[in-house]
């Protein structure tokens, strides 16, 4: 089976990026260049889904989340 996630990539003040998978709660990693954050996310929810698949847990359907900008004034 084939799962999709989007993913944030965020700049690291220090250098690197951390990652994260929003579909997946506390999924996240980091690298020092774009491509290993990537590859060090991709094992993190292989990770993911293997352990809730082994739990008898639902692996969780990004296709259900909306996704919206909002603007705040401070």
């Amino acid at each position: 089976m084939v799962y999709r996630y989007r993913v944030i990539l965020e700049p690291e003040p220090e250098g690197g990026y951390a990652v994260w998978v929003p579909a997946l709660p506390g999924c996240v990693s980091q690298g020092d260049t774009r491509d290993e954050a990537l590859g060090n996310i991709r094992e993190a929810i292989q990770c993911y889904i293997e352990s809730a698949l082994k739990h008898g847990e639902g692996v969780p359907d990004e296709s259900t989340m909306t996704e919206a900008t909002v603007e705040v004034a401070v």
